[in-house]
């Protein structure tokens, strides 16, 4: 009868390690994906007809990290044909050097008062014509900060 207990032991003893190991894995991944706090930026745009330049002035709110951002821009509801991949130097569809901290050669730390810009090349489309309304989507990790829109003059 002593033998009995032995591997009844055993098998109490390795279930109860195998509920601790696992509570340990599944606290450890919670800490780990603990989502960022949501973004909240006042963002102003304006949209230079003539020149294809965009112009984003932060306004107030957080200090937003560029290099975590994405900015998605339409022209009368139709999307550009190349995006700025925020921040960037040179990219198709737009002309080199972009503005503040859109330009990765720079700081990319964008805070209230900074103003950040580009210009579009003639190889995207569509082009932003006078009077065109030019919506721009600011996301951080697919997450809209901001969605700010102009009329281009």
């Amino acid at each position: 009868m002593d033998r009995a207990v032995a591997p009844v032991v055993g098998v109490a003893l390795l279930l109860a390690i195998t509920v601790l190991a696992a509570s340990a894995v599944g606290t450890a991944v919670l800490v780990l994906e603990t989502p960022d706090e949501p973004t909240s930026a006042a963002v102003s745009l304006s949209a230079d007809a003539e020149a294809d330049r965009l112009r984003f002035t932060h306004r107030g709110g957080d200090t937003l990290n560029v290099s975590r951002l994405s900015l998605s821009i339409t022209v009368d509801g139709t999307p550009l044909a190349e995006q700025p991949p925020v921040p960037f130097f040179a990219a198709t569809g737009f002309v080199s050097g972009p503005t503040g901290p859109f330009n990765s050669g720079g700081d990319t730390t964008w805070r209230a008062g900074e103003t950040a810009g580009f210009r579009l090349a003639s190889t995207n489309s569509p082009t932003i014509d006078e009077g065109d309304q030019v919506t721009a989507r600011i996301a951080r990790e697919k997450q809209t900060v901001v969605v700010v829109r102009s009329r281009a003059s």
